[in-house]
């Protein structure tokens, strides 16, 4: 999710504590699976989905992912956020280890949201790596990803910027949304809010419409991270508020 995670013993402990806004739009085309309508998150069977989920960090505990999954299902979850690497920070996920988690997480009835880590922290961490490197990750193992658009959710890169240079998360959102449409990617587009996720220069808020237009399929979701920023219910809700306005 953030930099906690990586210090978190077992994925387990983690709850998810992203909120997922979908832009107000029309769908724009069929899809196969999760698609966004009218500003709602829908499955293939076009209901409602409301994600609650917990995270589990795959890419540093390969061998807890089968009880991990378990267990959060166990805990009445509808979804599992699993930790990835593109190779450049840590051991890449190849494509056999991802078809393996998204088998996993339909056996145990889990939406899969996978998300490249290596991006976190971009322009401010200095071994991070770019939205356009993520690409290039899912790219490389879409072979797993093809068909499961029902299941699977992708989510780019986690906090694609840190506190520097995140006045490009417009156009580096932009680019790497259309050369996942590009490269036949149907799936629910999901992407992290700019400083590290918690979005406090509104860089995100303000730009999401946007980047959701450039989008020819009209699937992308945005997530912003609120932690430590976010301390106070009026800030939740003025930047959540301001979001459904536009």
């Amino acid at each position: 999710m953030n930099r906690r995670l990586a210090g978190a013993a077992v994925g387990l402990a983690a709850v998810a504590a992203s909120l997922f806004v979908a832009v107000p739009a029309g769908r724009a085309a069929a899809v196969p699976g999760f698609h966004v309508s009218n500003g709602r998150l829908q499955d293939a069977a076009d209901q409602d989905v409301v994600l609650r989920g917990i995270n589990h960090a795959h890419t540093w505990y390969p061998g807890r992912t089968t009880q991990a999954l378990k267990d959060i299902k166990a805990t009445g979850a509808n979804s599992v956020r699993v930790v990835l690497s593109t190779g450049d920070q840590w051991t890449k996920n190849s494509a056999a280890d991802v078809a393996d988690i998204i088998a996993q997480c339909k056996a145990n009835r889990l939406i899969c949201i996978l998300e490249a880590h290596d991006t976190t922290g971009y322009g401010e961490q200095s071994a991070a790596v770019s939205l356009s490197r993520a690409v290039d990750y899912w790219v490389s193992v879409q072979s797993a990803l093809q068909g499961q658009e029902k299941y699977v959710i992708l989510n780019i890169g986690n906090e694609p910027f840190g506190n520097s240079g995140h006045a490009a998360w417009t156009a580096d959102t932009t680019a790497a949304v259309q050369r996942l449409r590009s490269a036949g990617f149907a799936h629910t587009l999901l992407v992290d809010a700019p400083n590290w996720g918690q979005d406090w220069s509104f860089t995100m808020r303000d730009n999401a419409a946007g980047v959701f237009a450039a989008d020819p399929q009209r699937n992308t979701v945005f997530s912003i991270h609120m932690y430590g920023v976010f301390d106070t219910a009026a800030e939740v809700d003025d930047y959540l508020g301001r979001f459904v306005n536009a």
